[in-house]
């Protein structure tokens, strides 16, 4: 074989972070090591992985191609090295999740995978969709949960379960003792919603669709959205998971609007070229179970 695994990771590190300083930091290797390392990958096989702009270095046409191909050997490598060490998983499993997952599902998922007492420490991060769906094409994480549509040629969305968005209001809004709100109500009330790039405002988007409805506020944050609502200054539409517990309590009224479908479902998202690992297989089996 003409190139090492070594190699294969400096690759992958320089095309995650376009920079081979970074690279070095994150491989724990010298910066004149990661360059010596990739440009040797280079020479051996006449080929040109990255375009050098000033100190940032680039995929070419010939990298991008190669990359999911190098991201596959390097996976498959270390769940060969887990089996001859008798362990479940060598490196990380890195889970991504959507807002409303992350606050409401994620944590529960991750405690009953830890709990099994196999595999690695999963490692989270939360984000809206639009940034969950890059962070897996660029394979910085393993698996995304996410709440919202994604049409990309390299990810593979798979359905997870239903949820519902409800449409809320303070109990001090004009609509808290209305029993429906039609689609004049709608019209004629000022709005708080999720930013743009979530999976919460694609739903609620097309809820809502045809209507030209008055946005107040875009917020990125579930609580601050709850905040706004409970301090009166318009209606708000989230997951029933991230609303029920206030409306219970008293400090939220769900508002009826039948003639909207408010429907929509949780997925997992991968990278179609990415190995799933035993701990992968066993994230998404729980999550199914939750």
């Amino acid at each position: 074989m003409r190139f090492t695994l070594r190699q294969v990771e400096v690759f992958l590190a320089v095309a995650r972070f376009e920079s081979v300083s970074r690279a070095g930091e994150a491989l724990h290797m010298s910066q004149s090591a990661v360059s010596g390392a990739l440009l040797e990958l280079e020479r051996q096989f006449d080929v040109r992985l990255f375009e050098r702009i000033g100190k940032r270095l680039r995929l070419s046409d010939r990298g991008k191609a190669l990359r999911p191909q190098a991201q596959a050997t390097l996976d498959r490598a270390q769940e060969l090295e887990a089996g001859l060490s008798s362990l479940e998983h060598v490196g990380p499993l890195r889970v991504g999740a959507t807002m409303t997952i992350g606050d409401h599902l994620a944590i529960p998922l991750l405690a009953r995978f830890l709990r099994t007492g196999e595999g690695p420490r999963p490692s989270l991060i939360v984000a809206n969709t639009q940034e969950i769906a890059r962070l897996v094409a660029n394979f910085e994480i393993d698996v995304g949960l996410i709440e919202g549509d994604v049409h990309h040629p390299e990810l593979s969305v798979s359905r997870w379960r239903d949820d519902e968005l409800v449409v809320f209001c303070s109990p001090s809004h004009p609509y808290a003792d209305k029993r429906r709100l039609g689609d004049a109500d709608l019209l004629a009330a000022a709005w708080v919603v999720r930013e743009q790039g979530s999976g919460t405002r694609q739903a609620f988007d097309r809820a809502m669709h045809g209507l030209s409805l008055d946005i107040l506020l875009e917020l990125q944050h579930t609580e601050a959205l709850r905040a706004a609502v409970e301090e009166g200054l318009g209606l708000g539409c989230l997951s029933v998971l991230a609303v029920a517990d206030h409306v219970a309590q008293g400090k939220l009224v769900r508002c009826s609007v039948p003639q909207r479908d408010l429907r929509r479902h949780f997925s997992f998202l991968l990278h179609k070229e990415k190995f799933r690992s035993a701990s992968i297989e066993r994230l998404i089996a729980l999550a199914r179970d939750l």
